[in-house]
């Protein structure tokens, strides 16, 4: 009860977000999103280790959100180089923190790569995304979040019912083929009625081919988050979204997905 409870306010809040304030507020949103998905990157990196500063890191996440849209805000008046300057002081702040972080260890270097991954992994897709929503408009977004929406929920509910063999047992044991073949035939559905509605002005095959290769890059996604879990030996990202785990835990496909998306949308539809 407490997982549904959460995922309908999430719902709401980002669904009304979308559809019914300014684009700026759903960017807002996004690099909220991007610093605490940092922060509980380098949550993980404190269990691997590997200790960062979370604030510095939930920073350059959400900094590299606003990069990622930034021909959007330029319509607000923020000029590139502003935008551009904020990055590159980030990146040499993140050098000269990991020099007065102590001397060089076998740590020294995945501190680095932490610092490196946030704006990368978390800042810039969910940026894409808020671009994808300024230029594209809110269906287009709308059709993104329920095309992998739909293939997570098939994805668990087949891997319940039918999973046999383990997907990536040494990354996610509890991730089956079974499970996978369901999420992929769901996307491929979804996409493929969600089109005929005009979300995104697509065909019913075209939107079915487009749900099916979002679902497996989601997948992936679902499972690089896993690996990095994994490495640092803990179950969750966070204990924030009762019932989920933590942000990157609820993202962790569109952290992926989106940018793929984005791209389509870009050079190919």
């Amino acid at each position: 009860m407490t997982r549904i409870t959460s995922g309908i306010l999430l719902i709401v809040v980002v669904g009304g977000t979308i559809w019914w304030l300014p684009w700026w507020v759903t960017l807002a949103l996004a690099a909220l999103a991007a610093a605490v998905g940092g922060s509980e990157l380098a949550g993980l990196g404190a269990h691997a280790g590997a200790p960062v500063p979370p604030a510095f890191v939930a920073l350059a996440a959400a900094a590299s959100t606003a990069m990622a849209a930034l021909p959007a805000l330029t319509s607000l008046g923020f000029s590139e180089d502003t935008l551009t300057s904020l990055l590159l002081a980030t990146m040499i702040a993140a050098g000269l923190l990991t020099l007065a972080s102590g001397p060089p260890t076998p740590g020294t270097l995945t501190r680095v790569g932490l610092v490196g991954l946030a704006p990368l992994y978390v800042g810039l897709p969910l940026g894409a995304i808020a671009r994808t929503h300024a230029t594209v408009g809110p269906a287009a977004v709308t059709w993104l979040v329920a095309v992998i929406a739909i293939s997570d929920t098939a994805q668990f509910y087949t891997g319940r019912l039918i999973g046999r063999r383990k997907l990536a047992p040494l990354v996610s044991p509890a991730k089956t083929i079974e499970g996978a073949a369901g999420g992929l035939i769901a996307a491929a559905a979804a996409g493929g009625l969600l089109a005929s509605f005009g979300m995104v002005d697509l065909t019913g095959g075209s939107g079915a081919l487009l749900g099916l290769l979002l679902a497996g890059f989601g997948i992936c996604g679902d499972l690089f988050e896993s690996l990095l879990k994994r490495s640092a030996g803990v179950k969750d990202s966070s204990g924030l979204i009762p019932g989920h785990g933590g942000v990157l835990d609820r993202l962790d496909s569109y952290l992926f997905a989106g940018p793929v998306f984005y791209l389509f949308l870009r050079f190919v539809h």
